[in-house]
């Protein structure tokens, strides 16, 4: 079974990238960039905003489509990922919905912390990384 989810590649202006910590499996306790499921009858664009605001408390503005991606999940479903670029246009940073955390990351950041796997490689290929 295929599940479409989205994702948010957002990047401030001092060059951090925002990260969610996850709150539930799949990759709980990992860090990632927010996102979820897209509910029937969602757009993209709609599922990026309303995931975005759930997790993280930010408003965004959703840009071009960043890159696809594949990740099995339980009982052999696979998540069929689509992560956009975004950007802030209000709101306060806050946890919430299914993150434990959210915060701004640095590079320094990306290489201490426990990430979902792939997520480095993936920003590499599509130009996200290095952060400046």
């Amino acid at each position: 079974m295929r599940v479409n989810c989205v994702g948010a590649i957002v990047v401030d202006g001092s060059g951090r990238l925002l990260l969610v910590r996850r709150g539930h499996p799949p990759g709980e306790g990992l860090w990632s960039v927010p996102g979820g499921r897209v509910e029937p009858q969602e757009t993209d664009r709609a599922a990026v905003e309303r995931e975005i605001l759930e997790e993280t408390g930010l408003r965004v503005a959703v840009g071009s489509l960043a890159g696809t991606v594949e990740r099995p999940g339980p009982d052999g479903v696979t998540y069929e990922i689509r992560d956009y670029h975004a950007t802030v246009t209000g709101g306060v940073l806050a946890a919430g919905d299914d993150a434990a955390d959210a915060r701004w990351c640095t590079s320094d950041d990306l290489a201490r912390l426990p990430l979902t796997g792939g997520l480095v490689g993936d920003l590499t290929e599509w130009g996200v990384l290095p952060l400046r």
